[in-house]
């Protein structure tokens, strides 16, 4: 039998774990600098789709790259991926390419994806992607993690945190206005 006060203290445990995980999910902070040569490493892997067809990330350069680093059982990330879908549709006609990198089992990225089709590419990171990501800029290495890139490859911007689809939308409107100048 279980004890009433043990099983009332997990409760509590879990919540608070529950909460602050939500809670760490929402919030943005900033970003550390990000290591020397990471967006070069980002741009040269290789990452299977969904269905474990591998693609070159340099196939996305030469234009600019919204980076979504994402979990299947991060829930700020999956609350997003509608919004990015809807921008990335939104976006069709212009250079702006939105990608996902899953830092998930295949299994569960492929299970996922079959369940909630997104209009852009999403490939698997693994635990590598939490690697990544921590060189682009993520030493806290909470989710999602999303980066803008250039498309010389620069690091424009990094977001910590579920996006503001808002903050996005007038940073990609602003980097586009600099470039038609």
């Amino acid at each position: 039998m279980i004890n009433k006060k043990f099983l009332s203290f997990a409760v509590l445990v879990g919540a608070t774990c529950a909460g602050l995980g939500i809670y760490a999910g929402n919030v943005h902070s900033t970003p550390d600098t990000p290591q020397s040569g990471a967006v070069k490493q980002l741009m040269s892997k290789s990452l299977p789709d969904a269905s474990g067809k591998p693609h070159a990330l340099a196939q996305y350069g030469n234009q600019l790259l919204i980076v979504n680093f994402w979990a299947t059982w991060c829930k700020p990330c999956v609350q997003e991926m509608p919004e990015l879908s809807e921008l990335q549709n939104e976006l069709k006609s212009k250079k702006v390419q939105i990608l996902g990198l899953g830092i998930d089992s295949p299994s569960n990225i492929t299970e996922f994806t079959q369940k909630y089709p997104v209009s852009y590419p999403i490939f698997v990171a693994g635990l590598d992607g939490s690697e990544l990501s921590r060189q682009l800029g993520n030493q806290a290495g909470g989710l999602p993690f999303t980066v803008m890139l250039d498309a010389q490859g620069k690091l424009v911007k990094t977001y910590l945190g579920r996006l503001k689809m808002q903050e996005l939308k007038a940073d990609i409107a602003k980097y586009s206005a600099e470039k038609s100048k």
